[in-house]
């Protein structure tokens, strides 16, 4: 305490330039100590007396106090504070003018800032980094760059954090490279923030490469640089390159940090890795009540299709925000749960946050998957009046699946004619499902034909178009197509599918043998086969190209991939524990019966994710009502 005294003192006795009374020097100790101690209310009477006996005070004890106004968000009165220290044709120390400055930032009043900025007598270093940050965090790219630019005319030489935060307005990869050499120029390209930023950037802008190089130039490690590597890869949906890097790091003996453990979820979540997932849960335990990895956490458990460990979280979640709601409600309603997800909706409505563009998608999500017509449309055209939400291609989508799935296909083009934006691929590609659904041939043509333009190298719509042709006898239509497949060089993205076993990922792709156990699998899912064509089973063909013989196409349909990962979870997990695999190709129709018997018949819950959905079979029935 004697040395802040000692501070607080000498900062009241060099204040006043006038021969002051006891009371004067009294005054200026008080607001000192007023200003030190966080006292706004009393500071601000200290000053107005001040201002009666014209004496000014230091200008670091106005420092103080402009960050006591920062501290309570007292913006009117840091504005009073402003005018203050500028009374009189006083100019304050720079120091203090960049501490105002800072404040303006802070309350986010960017043109107070500028302006300010503008009529300083002399900038440093820490002014101009001040306002480049504030441009640059307000993604005013172009400003924050043109600020670096005139920093360097008036010869101040940019610091590590002027760098870290410009890096960061880069919207072309000729800046950054630009940036990057003068860079390596003035010797900064060490410095950790740089670094980071510069990955960041790099990842950013799609250079993945770029991003690696930079990261292997590291002399020393640091936390903070390899959170950023890893934060690239995983958002960059690599996440088996993430994970390695996590690894990588951990032996290198740093700590997993909030950043890096957000990034591990996020590669886990990508590559549906609940085991691995659920490890760095425990890591996560040590950040108590963290909103960004609580939700990263929802999020993973969602996509794993654990619901049971995701509403776990949820319930358990001291702090929740739109992104929590958001998550929880298209969790459920993608994981079969749709009537729990809009009974979570109405929660919200209650006690949430505001909905917000996502939290819709997953309502309508979950009307479509009920099979809620009305209460869908209600949602679909209150969204603008009731939470100022614009309808996006996402939620058409979603009402064209709602309307596919209750059968008005004429409302589904009528739908899509009133489109206030361009219907996309996916709208054209949920019409020609639904016509497949509901075998309406000339509709699927028309969708097809549409699709097509828009995506030349849609395969699933060649294959749709050439069975639905054959199907109706079609015969030189499905010679056109067959033969546009040749010449523009389109063949079906082969099927593989994922599935962890004690840590471990085995992958299936039909007619691939390079799996260790793959005879074992064959005759396994034979036998299989053999005992449901006892109980009724047949096999679908109609998900295979109609110019195969019956025989052939049944074997076409015999191993695809996730056949044999379902078996092969079969073999491997004990009853108890449910069978989790990813695909990347939309599940046909008949590996969805097969998976839905083999799970009545072997008494197991298998979870299927496909890019569309996920499907949990048990007892014969998939969540999602047999329509995907």
């Amino acid at each position: 305490m004697k040395v802040v005294w000692r501070w607080v003192r000498s900062c009241a006795s060099v204040a006043s330039p006038t021969t002051a009374g006891d009371e004067t020097v009294s005054l200026l100790n008080d607001f000192a100590t007023m200003c030190h101690q966080g006292d706004l209310p009393r500071a601000m009477h200290a000053l107005d007396a001040m201002e009666r006996r014209g004496v000014r005070a230091h200008d670091l004890t106005y420092a103080e106090l402009v960050k006591c106004c920062l501290a309570r968000r007292a913006v009117s009165v840091g504005k009073r504070v402003h005018r203050h220290v500028f009374s009189n044709g006083y100019l304050p120390e720079t120091f203090l003018v960049n501490t105002l400055l800072n404040m303006y930032v802070k309350f986010h009043l960017l043109e107070e800032a500028h302006k300010l900025f503008d009529e300083m007598p002399e900038r440093n270093v820490v002014s101009w980094t001040t306002l480049i940050s504030a441009y640059s965090q307000a993604k005013l790219n172009d400003t924050a760059m043109r600020l670096l630019i005139g920093m360097l005319r008036e010869g101040v030489m940019p610091n590590m954090f002027t760098f870290s935060s410009v890096l960061r307005s880069c919207e072309r990869l000729s800046d950054l490279k630009q940036l990057h050499s003068f860079i390596l120029k003035v010797g900064l390209e060490s410095d950790v923030f740089v670094r980071s930023a510069l990955i960041d950037v790099y990842s950013k802008l799609g250079e993945l490469f770029e991003a690696q190089t930079v990261f292997r130039e590291m002399v020393t490690g640091d936390p903070v640089v390899w959170s950023s590597i890893i934060a690239a890869f995983a958002q960059h949906s690599n996440g088996d390159e993430a994970l390695n890097l996590y690894k990588r790091m951990r032996r290198a003996g740093f700590l997993a940090t909030q950043p890096t453990l957000t990034s591990v979820l996020r590669a886990c979540t990508s590559l549906s890795l609940l085991e691995l997932g659920m490890q760095a849960h425990v890591h996560v335990l040590k950040y108590d009540q963290d909103l960004i990895l609580n939700n990263a956490l929802l999020d993973m458990y969602c996509k794993c299709g654990s619901v049971e460990d995701a509403k776990l979280i949820f319930n358990r979640m001291a702090e929740k925000d739109v992104i929590s709601w958001s998550t929880m409600i298209a969790g459920l309603a993608q994981n079969g749960f749709s009537l729990e997800a809009l009974d979570l909706f109405d929660s919200m409505k209650v006690m949430g946050p505001k909905p917000n563009y996502i939290t819709m998608l997953g309502v309508l999500f979950a009307c479509s998957h009920a099979g809620l017509v009305n209460e869908g449309w209600n949602y679909f055209r209150s969204m603008k009046n009731l939470y100022g939400i614009d309808s996006e291609t996402e939620h058409y989508s979603c009402m064209l699946d709602l309307l596919g799935r209750a059968g008005k296909l004429d409302d589904m083009v009528k739908l899509i004619q009133e489109m206030s934006c361009e219907p996309d691929v996916v709208a054209w590609r949920t019409l020609l499902y639904a016509c497949r659904a509901h075998r309406n041939v000339d509709l699927a043509t028309y969708a097809a034909k549409e699709l097509l333009k828009l995506d030349p190298q849609d395969t699933g719509a060649y294959v749709l178009l050439s069975n639905i042709y054959a199907n109706s006898e079609k015969w030189n239509d499905v010679v056109d197509v067959r033969r546009t497949m040749r010449t523009r060089g389109i063949r079906k993205e082969p099927g593989c599918s994922w599935i962890e076993v004690n840590k471990q990922v085995h992958a299936f792709i039909l007619g691939d043998k390079s799996h260790p156990q793959i005879d074992e699998i064959n005759t396994k899912l034979d036998q299989f086969i053999s005992r449901l064509k006892g109980a009724g089973y047949v096999p679908d063909t109609n998900f295979v190209l109609k110019d195969l013989e019956g025989e052939q196409r049944e074997d076409s349909l015999r191993y695809h991939s996730e056949k044999l990962a379902i078996v092969f979870g079969i073999m491997s997990l004990p009853r108890e524990k449910s069978i989790r695999i990813w695909k990347n190709l939309r599940i046909c129709g008949d590996c969805h019966i097969f998976a839905k018997l083999i799970a009545k018949l072997e008494r197991r819950h298998i979870v299927i994710r496909d890019p569309i959905r996920y499907h949990h079979f048990r007892d014969g029935i998939c969540s999602c009502g047999d329509y995907w």
